[in-house]
C-alpha cells in the first residue's frame, strides 16, 4: 500500500490493522526539545475511548501508549518518534464467514479488488476506524507543538442524526462540557437527546452518522502555502483520511451558495490594535491562508455501515448474489469517538503548517 504518510514539515506515516499486533504511527520532523512522555500520548488517547455504554463497541482496547524512539529523558530528540498501542481484544473467527460477501458500506471490496485479496479483512483491516488510534497519538504531539506558539485546538459533536445543537456555543462551553458526556457535546441538554437517538437505532440494529465541529484558536496570520498547499486544502486532505467521512467544510461552508456576496464577505475592523473581521464566514481562511479569525471546520461522518439489518451483497467467489447479516462490535455512531481524531487532526496540519512558516522553530529548547 502507498499513500501511508501525509504531511511537509512534520511527517506522519501510520501502520496497523484492526485484528494484527499494534496500530503505530511514526512522526518524523518533530522539534528537538519538546517536553514529551507516554502520559502525554495517552491523555489524547483515552478521549478517543467514550467509555463502555451502549452507545459504544463491546470491544474493550486497553488503548496503553508505548513510545519506542525519538524521545530521550523526557524530550524529543529530533528523531523519528515511533509510537504505538497493542490489539488486545481481537476475534476474528467471525470475518471468515463473510471473507467473500463484502459488508454494505465497507471498503471490502474495493479493497479485495485492489489488492487481488491479500489484504487483511478482519475487522476491516487497514481500512478499519482502529486505525484513527495513530491519528491522535499524532495529534497529541501536535497540540504541545502549539501549546509553545499559543494555539488552542477544539472539536465537539454538533449533530447525531436528526438531532443538532441549535444554539450559539462559547469556546468556554467547548472546553468545559464536550468531554463531560458519552457523546462529546457541548450542550448538555442537546446531548441527552443524542444519547436517546443512538440507543434507539441501536435497538433497531441500525446505525446514525453525524457531524463534528473543529476550532482552532489564537492562530497567527500567514499560515498556508498556496495554491495547493493551502491551508483549508491540507486540512480537508486530512479530514478525508479519517474512516467514514463524506464532507468537510469552512466556515458558513455549503451555506456560502446560497448567501450574497455582500452576506458572505467577512468585513474589517480593528479591536485592540489588532484587525480582525466582525464576520467569520470564511472559516478563519482566505486565499488557503489562515488571516487570525478562529478557525471553523465542520466534518460530516456517514453512518457505521456495520448493521445487523439483512441487506443484499454478492459471493464474489462464486459470482452471485446473495444476503448478508452483519455480526460484531460495532460502534452504532461513531460521532463520539471520531471528535479527538477531528481535533487531532486538524492539530497536526495546523503543526505541519506553522513549522513550514517558522512560526515554530525546529529546536525548541537549547541545554
Amino acid at each position: 500500500m502507498n499513500g501511508n504518510s501525509i504531511g511537509k514539515a512534520l511527517v506522519l506515516t501510520c501502520f496497523g490493522e484492526s485484528h494484527g499486533a499494534c496500530i503505530g504511527a511514526v512522526i518524523d520532523g518533530c522539534p528537538a526539545g519538546l517536553p514529551l512522555t507516554e502520559q502525554d500520548i495517552q491523555a489524547e488517547v483515552n478521549k478517543r475511548r467514550p467509555g463502555f455504554t451502549q452507545l459504544s463497541t463491546k470491544r474493550r482496547e486497553e488503548d496503553k501508549v508505548e513510545i519506542l524512539s525519538g524521545v530521550y529523558r523526557g524530550y524529543t530528540t529530533g528523531a523519528p518518534i515511533c509510537m504505538i498501542v497493542r490489539n488486545l481484544d481481537i476475534k476474528s473467527e467471525r470475518y471468515e464467514e463473510i471473507r467473500y460477501k463484502p459488508r454494505p458500506g465497507h471498503a471490502d471490496y474495493t479493497a479485495y479488488v485492489k489488492y487481488s485479496g491479500y489484504n487483511d479483512y478482519h475487522g476491516g483491516g487497514r481500512f478499519s476506524g482502529r486505525i484513527t488510534v495513530a491519528h491522535v497519538m499524532a495529534g497529541a504531539i501536535a497540540k504541545k507543538l502549539l501549546r509553545t506558539i499559543n494555539v488552542e485546538v477544539l472539536a465537539h459533536t454538533t449533530q447525531i442524526g436528526k438531532v443538532k445543537v441549535k444554539r450559539s456555543l462559547s469556546y468556554e462551553d467547548i472546553r468545559r462540557n464536550t468531554y463531560q458526556n458519552p457523546v462529546r457535546c457541548a450542550d448538555p441538554e442537546i446531548a441527552n437527546l443524542m444519547e436517546k437517538e443512538i440507543l434507539e437505532v441501536a435497538r433497531e440494529g441500525d446505525s446514525v452518522g453525524g457531524i463534528v465541529e473543529g476550532v482552532a484558536l489564537n492562530l497567527p496570520v500567514g499560515l498556508g502555502e498556496p495554491i495547493f498547499d493551502s491551508l483549508d486544502a491540507d486540512i480537508a486532505r486530512m479530514m478525508f483520511n479519517i474512516p467514514a467521512v463524506k464532507g468537510v467544510e469552512f466556515g458558513a461552508g455549503f451555506q456560502s451558495a446560497s448567501m450574497r456576496g455582500s452576506e458572505n464577505n467577512d468585513q474589517y475592523a480593528i479591536k485592540e490594535g489588532r484587525i480582525i473581521t466582525l464576520t467569520n464566514n470564511s472559516g478563519g481562511i482566505l486565499g488557503g491562508i489562515s488571516n487570525g479569525m478562529p478557525l471553523i471546520v465542520r466534518v460530516a461522518f456517514k453512518p457505521t455501515p456495520s448493521v445487523s439489518k439483512r441487506q443484499r451483497t454478492v459471493d464474489l467467489r462464486m459470482k452471485k448474489e446473495t444476503w448478508i447479516e452483519v455480526s460484531g462490535r460495532h460502534d452504532p455512531c461513531i460521532v463520539p469517538r471520531a471528535v479527538p481524531v477531528v481535533e487531532a487532526c486538524l492539530a497536526f496540519v495546523l503543526a505541519d503548517h506553522a513549522i513550514r512558516s517558522q512560526k515554530i522553530p525546529r529546536v525548541l529548547k537549547k541545554r
